[in-house]
C-alpha cells in the first residue's frame, strides 16, 4: 500500500475532535506538548512541537508549522536543533478566548501539510463558592436531602461533592469519624444521605465542594440536627356531612376535618388551613390554631352562592420542624339558604284565539340582603280555583323570562325562586290592561362606546315609576334584551350601561308603571358611538378597454339609524407600485379610470367614508386590453412616413436655402452700414434752415448713388436756362425743378403706405466734354442693375436678367416711367458728393 493510502480525514465543527490517519512513515513522528491542559480564560499558553530523529521521510531540518482550529498556518515563535538531533518548535497563545479548541502541529509534505499531533486546549474560570446549601429529612425516603445553587458556569468539567462530619458543641468540635461523602448525579444540584449514615438527635457539619482543574472552593457550612429540619408530609382534609337532625344547618358554614400522614401519626402536629374563593382577583385568608385531628371544626362567614377552595398543612409540635406543604385543593359550597329577593316583573301578551293567550313574562331579582341566598331557579304556576292542591306548573327555568299560555281571562299567576334551603316569598303577577298615557319626546344619545343617555318628557298624571328595556338591534337578529324598573315618576332620564357593547344599533323601549299595570310603550333606536361601516361595497369590473376600465358598486342598505356615508375614494396602482386615488360624490355608484397604460396590470380598492372613519372594500385586480397587431403597423407606419417627410423637408431646406434668399428675396445693400454715411459733412443749423424742404422728415433717405458715364453732351446746364432745359429729353425736363430749387417743394408727396420704398439716384456725366453734370431719380423700391431698367409694378415678380452693354439712349417719357432726370441738388445727400472733373457745377 502506498504511504499516503491511509490518509483520511473527519472534521467536525464546533467542539469536535479532527482525526487524521497519517502514514506509518510518519507515525509517532511529532508530539506536541502544553504547558497546561486547561487555563484561565483569555490567560496565555505555551506549547511546543518535537520531532523525532527516526522520521526519515522529512527533510533533516523540516519546517515546523502550527493551525489553531481552522485557522490559517503560521511559524512558532522559535525553532531550534536539540542536541539529541530532535527538531523543535515553541509557541506562545497570547490569549485564549475559546472554552475549547485545537492545536495543530504540521509540516510541509509534498504539496500540502501534514498534521504530526494534535492537542486540545481547554479554558474556562474556576469554580465559585456554592451557595444556599439547605438540608431537609424526609420520613417518606428516610433520608437526609440537601440542595445547594452551584453558582456561574465555569465552562470545564465540575464535580460537586457533598461532605459531612459528626460534630460536637454546637459543630465547635469535629469528631474524627466522617460521614460518607454524597457525589450527586450529573447535573444536579441535590444530594441525599441515607439513614444509616445519620445519627439522629445529633449535630453534623455538612458543606459542598466544588473542583475542577483550576481550583477548588467550599460552601459555607451547615451546622444542624437531621431530627430538627423534619419535614412532613401534609395532611388529608375532608368535608363532613352533617345531618340536619343532629345540627341545625346553618346558611354559609362548612363542616370539616383532617388527617395527618400515617408514618408521621405518632408525632405532636400543628395545623393551620387557608381558603379562597373562585373569583378573580381574590387573596387567601388563612386560619390557624386548628383543633386536633380527632375533632370535627366549623368554618362559617363564608358566602353561600360561591364555591370555595381549602387546603390545609402541619408542622411538628412542640419539637422544631418545617412545615409540610400544602396539601390538595378542596373544593366545596357552603350550606344556603332560602332566597332573600324582590321580583319585578312585566309581561307582552297576545291574543291567539277567542279563548287562549299568548304570555311572555319578564322578571329580575334584587336582593334584600347583602347575602340574599344563592338561587337555583324560578317556578311560575298558576292556580284556577286558588286551592294549593290544583296549582298547574307553567315554568321551571333558570333564565329570566318565560313564554306560556293561559285560558282568555285568567289575571294571575305565581312566580317564586328556589334553591335547595327552600323557597323566596312568591310573587303575584297580575294582568290588566294598559292604562294610562305613554312617555313623550323619548330621546336616545350615544355617551360613549359603553353606554346611551335615554330621557324622555313624564306624562301627566305622573307614573309610580318606568321601565326600560334595551337590546342590541340587526336585520337578522333580535339579541337577548336587558330591563330595568325605576321606581319614581319623577326621573325623566336614565344612564344604560349594563350589556352595552361599543358600536351597536340598540333599540330601547320606556313604558311608564301605573299602579299594578304597565303602560304603553315607546320605542326609540341609538347607536352607542359611532364607527366606521364594517366593509366597504365590493367593486365590480363592468367594461374595460386599452387606457380604460369603467367600474361600478352596489352601496349596502342602511340599517335604521346607520351613520351616513359623506364621501368614496377609489384608490388604484400599477405595477410599478405608483399610487393615484380620486375623491367622489357618495351618491356615485361608478366610475371608469383613464388615461391607463395598454397590457397593464391595476390594483383597485374602494374605501368608504363617514364621521366616524373610513372602512375598505376587498381589492379588485384588472388588466388593460393590449393593442391589436393590425393597429401597431398601421401606428408604426404612419410614425415612419412622418419622419420621412420631416427629413425630406429639413434636407430641402438646408440645399436650397441660398438660391431661394437670392431668388425671392434679392441681396440689398444695408444703407445704414454702406460707406455713404461716412460721406455726409456736417451741416450748419443755418444751411438746414435755408433748405426745409430737403431735410422734411417724411422725404425717404437715400441709399445709393451711381455715376454713369452718358455719351451725350449737356453743357453749362443749369436749372435757370430754359433753353437748355427745352433742348434735354422730355423725361428729365418733366422732372426738373420750377423756380429757385431752394424754394420750398410743393411736389406730389408719396402716401404713408410707400414709406419703405427706397429712393435711388443715377448721376449721369459725359466721359468727353465738360457738361453739366446730371442725375436720374427713380422711385423703384428695385437695385439699379447697371444700365437703365424699367421698375417691375408692385404685383409683379423679379424679371430682372443679365443684358448686354449698350449705350444710353433716351426715350420720349411717359408718365408711367418711374424714373425722371432732375437736378442734382435735389437729393440732399448729393449736397456731401464730390464729383471729378466736372467743375462747372459750382453749385453742387
Amino acid at each position: 500500500m502506498d504511504d499516503m493510502a491511509g490518509l483520511g480525514a473527519c472534521t467536525l465543527t464546533g467542539a469536535a475532535l479532527i482525526l487524521f490517519l497519517l502514514p506509518k512513515s510518519l507515525e509517532s513522528c511529532g508530539h506536541i506538548r502544553l504547558s497546561a491542559p486547561a487555563v484561565r480564560l483569555g490567560d496565555p499558553v505555551v506549547a511546543s512541537c518535537t520531532i523525532s530523529t527516526h522520521c526519515s521521510k522529512l527533510d533533516r531540518e523540516p519546517q515546523i508549522l502550527w493551525r489553531l482550529d481552522d485557522g490559517p498556518n503560521q511559524p512558532g515563535d522559535r525553532q531550534q536543533h536539540l542536541p539529541d538531533g530532535t527538531q523543535e518548535s515553541i509557541i506562545t497563545l497570547p490569549h485564549v478566548n475559546h472554552t475549547k479548541t485545537f492545536l495543530f502541529c504540521l509540516v510541509p509534505w509534498t504539496n500540502s501539510f501534514q498534521i504530526l499531533d494534535q492537542a486540545e486546549l481547554q479554558a474556562g474560570y474556576p469554580p465559585a463558592s456554592p451557595s444556599n446549601l439547605s438540608c431537609l429529612m424526609y420520613l417518606t425516603t428516610n433520608s437526609l436531602v440537601c440542595q445547594w445553587e452551584p453558582g456561574p458556569e465555569t465552562h470545564l468539567p465540575t464535580n460537586f461533592t457533598l461532605k459531612s462530619v459528626r460534630s460536637r458543641a454546637d459543630c465547635q468540635y469535629q469528631k474524627d469519624s466522617s460521614i460518607l461523602d454524597c457525589v450527586p448525579e450529573d447535573g444536579q444540584k441535590s444530594c441525599s444521605i441515607p439513614r444509616k449514615h445519620l445519627l439522629l438527635y445529633q449535630n453534623m457539619v455538612i458543606w459542598v465542594q466544588a473542583e475542577n482543574v483550576l481550583g477548588i472552593s467550599k460552601s459555607p457550612k451547615l451546622c444542624l440536627d437531621p431530627m430538627d429540619v423534619v419535614k412532613l408530609e401534609p395532611p388529608t382534609l375532608r368535608a363532613l356531612d352533617i345531618s340536619p337532625d343532629l345540627v341545625p344547618q346553618q346558611p354559609g358554614c362548612l363542616w370539616l376535618s383532617w388527617k395527618p400522614w400515617e408514618p408521621s401519626d405518632f408525632m405532636d402536629q400543628k395545623c393551620e388551613l387557608r381558603y379562597q374563593p373562585q373569583l378573580r382577583g381574590t387573596n387567601w385568608t388563612l386560619v390557624s390554631h386548628l383543633p386536633s385531628r380527632e375533632d370535627q371544626f366549623k368554618l362559617c362567614g363564608l358566602l353561600q352562592a360561591l364555591v370555595y377552595t381549602l387546603q390545609i398543612r402541619c408542622i411538628r409540635s412542640p419539637l422544631p420542624g418545617l412545615w409540610s406543604s400544602w396539601s390538595p385543593g378542596l373544593q366545596l359550597r357552603p350550606s344556603i339558604k332560602a332566597p332573600t329577593i324582590r321580583l319585578d316583573t312585566w309581561w307582552q301578551k297576545k291574543q291567539l284565539d277567542p279563548w287562549t293567550v299568548s304570555v311572555q313574562l319578564f322578571w329580575k331579582p334584587t336582593p334584600l340582603q347583602e347575602d340574599s341566598g344563592q338561587i337555583q331557579g324560578y317556578l311560575l304556576s298558576w292556580n284556577p280555583s286558588d286551592q294549593q292542591e290544583l296549582k298547574r306548573l307553567l315554568c321551571n327555568t333558570t333564565e329570566l323570562s318565560c313564554i306560556f299560555y293561559l285560558p282568555s281571562g285568567v289575571q294571575n299567576v305565581t312566580l317564586v325562586a328556589y334553591n335547595t334551603a327552600g323557597t323566596s316569598s312568591p310573587t303575584p303577577v297580575v294582568f290588566l290592561e294598559s292604562k294610562g298615557p305613554a312617555v313623550t319626546r323619548l330621546h336616545a344619545m350615544a355617551q360613549d362606546p359603553d353606554s346611551i343617555w335615554v330621557d324622555w318628557e313624564a306624562p301627566s298624571p305622573l307614573p309610580q315609576g318606568y321601565l326600560i328595556q334595551w337590546g342590541q338591534k340587526s336585520p337578522n337578529h333580535n339579541y337577548n334584551k336587558t330591563w330595568k324598573m325605576e321606581f319614581s315618576g319623577n326621573i325623566t332620564g336614565i344612564l344604560l350601561q349594563e350589556n352595552i357593547s361599543p358600536f351597536e344599533l340598540y333599540e330601547i323601549m320606556v313604558a311608564p308603571l301605573y299602579p299594578g299595570i304597565v303602560g304603553p310603550s315607546i320605542t326609540v333606536y341609538s347607536y352607542s358611538g359611532e364607527r366606521a361601516l364594517p366593509r366597504a361595497p365590493d367593486l365590480h369590473l363592468k367594461h374595460i378597454g386599452r387606457t380604460w376600465a369603467q367600474l361600478e358598486w352596489v352601496p349596502e342598505s342602511p340599517w335604521l339609524g346607520m351613520i351616513p356615508l359623506t364621501h368614496y375614494t377609489i384608490f388604484w396602482t400599477n405595477d410599478q407600485n405608483q399610487s393615484f386615488s380620486i375623491m367622489l360624490n357618495v351618491s356615485l355608484h361608478g366610475f371608469v379610470l383613464d388615461h391607463l397604460k395598454p397590457a397593464s396590470l391595476y390594483h383597485v380598492y374602494l374605501m368608504a367614508t363617514n364621521r366616524a372613519g373610513s372602512s375598505n372594500s376587498t381589492g379588485l385586480t384588472l388588466m388593460t386590453l393590449a393593442l391589436d397587431t393590425s393597429e401597431l403597423q398601421v401606428f408604426l407606419g404612419l410614425l415612419i412616413f412622418l419622419v420621412l417627410i420631416l427629413i425630406f423637408c429639413v434636407t430641402a431646406w438646408f440645399c436650397c436655402r441660398h438660391s431661394k434668399k437670392n431668388f425671392f428675396w434679392p441681396n440689398v445693400p444695408d444703407p445704414a452700414h454702406s460707406s455713404l454715411s461716412s460721406w455726409v459733412p456736417t451741416i450748419m443749423t443755418e444751411e438746414i434752415l435755408q433748405l426745409p424742404s430737403l431735410w422734411d422728415s417724411s422725404m425717404p433717405p437715400v441709399t445709393k448713388v451711381t455715376v454713369l458715364e452718358e455719351d451725350k453732351k449737356l453743357n453749362n446746364w443749369n436749372s435757370s436756362d430754359n433753353s437748355l432745359t427745352n433742348s434735354l429729353p422730355t423725361l428729365v425736363q418733366a422732372y426738373m425743378l420750377q423756380g429757385d430749387p431752394r424754394a420750398p417743394s410743393h411736389q406730389f408727396q408719396p402716401s404713408s403706405g410707400a414709406g419703405d420704398q427706397v429712393l435711388y439716384g443715377q448721376v449721369l456725366r459725359s466721359p468727353a466734354s465738360s457738361g453739366v453734370m446730371r442725375y436720374l431719380r427713380c422711385d423703384s423700391t428695385q437695385p439699379l442693375l447697371g444700365a437703365l431698367t424699367p421698375s417691375p409694378k408692385s404685383y409683379e415678380n423679379i424679371w430682372f436678367h443679365a443684358r448686354p452693354q449698350e449705350t444710353f439712349v433716351s426715350q420720349t417719357p411717359s408718365q408711367e416711367d418711374d424714373c425722371v432726370f432732375g437736378p442734382l441738388f435735389d437729393f440732399p445727400l448729393f449736397q456731401g458728393l464730390q464729383v471729378h472733373g466736372v467743375e462747372e457745377q459750382e453749385g453742387f
